[in-house]
């Protein structure tokens, strides 16, 4: 829509083809339905937000930044806010507005919607000169594929952008998931399933060299397979080689309170409840759901009297409360991620225009390139950054 929008303010004739039967149904669930649209950062913020292929960005966000996007949308009459993280939202919190303003948007400029499946690319003498459908033909002077990635296929978003780029013999890096639930063998997450914390530390390490490659602050939960929510998903995007390397999420239950203090925390709570079973005197200090989990893995008889618990066995409580362990063992399906990491190789990419080097006509925006970036309004920023630029160069190429 982005893109749409873009090339027809230039005055060419424009057609979306979008094979769902409406528009945006995937930019309706962006941000639990509420369309984290971008971040208020400058550049340089911004860039330390990507990890894949930051500097070829730099060109796009120039041409459209953040600040763009915000006055874009407001023009549009949809009012934002900012919040915790530089995170912009809707002030309606309903990311349905952003999916009417595109929409009204693209019918104000005469975009014509057409809601058909492209099957493949139409080329002749090595240009793009237009697309295949599953009913016609269509032939255009330029194609611009902003298709997505492969993540959340329900919404439509299943690879197509990376076959039509293939068809042009154009190199897809490796796709994996990115901003993905992970999965943990480890016995103690199903028994913890459904809990929900916050304000907790995370630290992911490396276990074969001890190196710590990520952490934050924030929010998690357990569920039947291992962990999710803000912090794993953005942890996630720090995670390279999951499937051949150990990794170990180390959770820190009260960061707030330094060993000294969360020490003289247990001694008040162990002289209030002296006479108590140490697996009842936790209750004020965690969750329910986890009481029974530490006091498996602190090695603290269950049935020990609260004053008989020696300093050692303190020291190990407090030690497990600052740092508790969950392994990382592998990630969730490409489907259930927020994101595709990897995609057509920006090597290939024009980074001004986002036409390929050397075929005629085709243009690439967002997702399906191989760009990516961590929670917080990035990924979407740079669809819509890389979209105007694609859909500018698309129409300037006509004239």
């Amino acid at each position: 829509m982005m893109a749409a929008i873009s090339a027809a303010r230039y005055g060419v004739d424009v057609t979306l083809l979008e094979k769902n039967d409406r528009l945006g149904k995937k930019l309706r669930i962006t941000g639990k339905g509420r369309c984290n649209l971008t971040n208020d950062c400058d550049t340089e913020e911004f860039m330390r937000n990507v990890p894949t292929n930051p500097r070829f960005l730099y060109g796009a966000l120039n041409r459209f930044s953040t600040e763009d996007t915000k006055a874009f949308f407001e023009e549009l009459g949809v009012p934002l806010k900012t919040e915790r993280g530089k995170r912009v939202f809707p002030v309606s919190d309903k990311a349905q507005d952003i999916v009417d303003a595109l929409s009204r948007a693209c019918r104000e400029e005469g975009v014509k919607i057409i809601c058909q499946k492209v099957k493949s690319l139409v080329i002749s003498d090595g240009a793009v000169v237009g697309v295949n459908t599953e009913k016609v033909q269509y032939l255009s002077d330029a194609v611009i594929v902003a298709t997505g990635g492969m993540s959340y296929k329900q919404t439509g978003s299943d690879g197509d952008g990376y076959r039509f780029a293939k068809q042009l013999g154009l190199k897809v890096t490796e796709l994996v998931p990115s901003l993905v639930p992970i999965v943990s063998d480890s016995k103690v997450c199903p028994r913890m399933q459904g809990l929900s914390l916050r304000n907790v530390a995370i630290k992911i390490i490396n276990k074969t060299n001890g190196k710590k490659i990520y952490e934050d602050f924030g929010e998690m939960m357990f569920t039947h397979f291992g962990v999710t929510g803000p912090l794993v998903l953005s942890a996630s995007a720090h995670i390279p080689d999951i499937n051949s390397v150990p990794y170990e999420a180390q959770i820190d239950l009260k960061p707030a309170l330094d060993e000294k203090t969360l020490d003289n925390r247990l001694l008040n709570d162990f002289s209030k409840f002296a006479n108590r079973d140490f697996a009842n005197s936790l209750g004020e200090l965690l969750p329910q759901k986890m009481i029974d989990v530490v006091v498996e893995l602190s090695g603290i008889p269950p049935h020990k009297k609260v004053n008989s618990i020696t300093k050692e066995e303190r020291q190990r409580l407090l030690e497990l409360i600052k740092c508790f362990p969950v392994s990382l063992d592998r990630f969730r399906p490409i489907n259930e991620a927020i994101i595709t990491k990897g995609g057509v190789d920006v090597k290939q990419i024009v980074p001004s225009t986002m036409q390929a080097k050397g075929i005629s006509g085709l243009y690439f925006a967002g997702e399906v390139l191989d760009v990516d970036a961590y929670t917080g309004g990035f990924n979407l920023q740079i669809a819509f950054s890389t979209a105007v630029v694609a859909g500018e160069s698309a129409a300037m190429g006509e004239w």
